[in-house]
């Protein structure tokens, strides 16, 4: 190990002056806090992680200032390889788009490694306006929401298809999950998943529903897995 590193302290290049290098990891802080701000500012409340923010400005300047110690030295780079290899990478489950933003960083990083600071600020900052606008015009996004519905009904009441109309006339789709007696079985309450389609009274829906079921308990819920699919 300490071999190792002697030989990347040894090998590295001449040519990398101190003021270079503070330019290359002023620029590698600037590209990372954007990237980090626009991840800040884009990503869902549920999988908004502040370590990963964090790290996604911290990242373009470690890899920005691994490229300046490789340079073109091959031997310095398998040196560099061989250390970085022990280390172990852990994080928890997230969102899958930030995967996307840390090979966001890696890009970022590596034009501020190899000195192509315009070509990375154009890079960095065209990516960062499509993710904004992605975000603000709900691209790819589809237009229906799944939630879960329980209906309290009377045991005289025939369930199979007592709710079909309504739900054929407010939903795009549902299911029957379960049926089950409550009030020591004088009633029987369904529960269904839903897909609504989005910007559904779903206030007309429930009255509807109430009407039909002799005004006894309805509850709408998102459902667990996520709101929005």
């Amino acid at each position: 190990m300490d071999n190792i590193f002697n030989n990347i302290l040894a090998n590295v290049s001449d040519n990398l002056s101190v003021t270079s290098a503070i330019i290359t990891m002023a620029v590698a802080v600037a590209f990372g806090a954007v990237i980090a701000f626009t991840y800040y500012k884009t990503q869902n409340e549920d999988y908004y992680q502040r370590s990963l923010a964090i790290t996604l400005l911290m990242l373009p300047v470690i890899l920005s200032v691994i490229i300046l110690f490789i340079g073109s030295n091959i031997a310095r780079a398998f040196s560099l390889a061989g250390t970085l290899s022990i280390i172990r990478f852990r994080s928890a489950p997230g969102d899958p788009k930030d995967i996307g933003f840390i090979f966001f960083d890696i890009a970022a990083g590596l034009a501020c490694g190899v000195g192509l600071y315009a070509y990375g600020a154009i890079f960095v900052i065209v990516l960062c306006l499509v993710i904004i606008a992605a975000e603000k015009w709900g691209l790819f996004e589809k237009r229906t929401v799944r939630k879960h519905l329980k209906i309290t009904i009377p045991e005289d009441l025939n369930y199979e298809h007592a709710f079909d109309e309504i739900l054929k006339k407010h939903t795009k789709k549902y299911t029957l999950d379960k049926i089950h007696t409550t009030d020591l079985g004088s009633l029987f309450e369904l529960c269904y998943t839903v897909t609504m389609l989005s910007g559904q009274d779903e206030q007309e829906f429930l009255n509807e529903l109430r009407c039909r079921n002799g005004n006894l308990s309805i509850i709408l819920s998102a459902a667990p897995s996520a709101a929005q699919y």
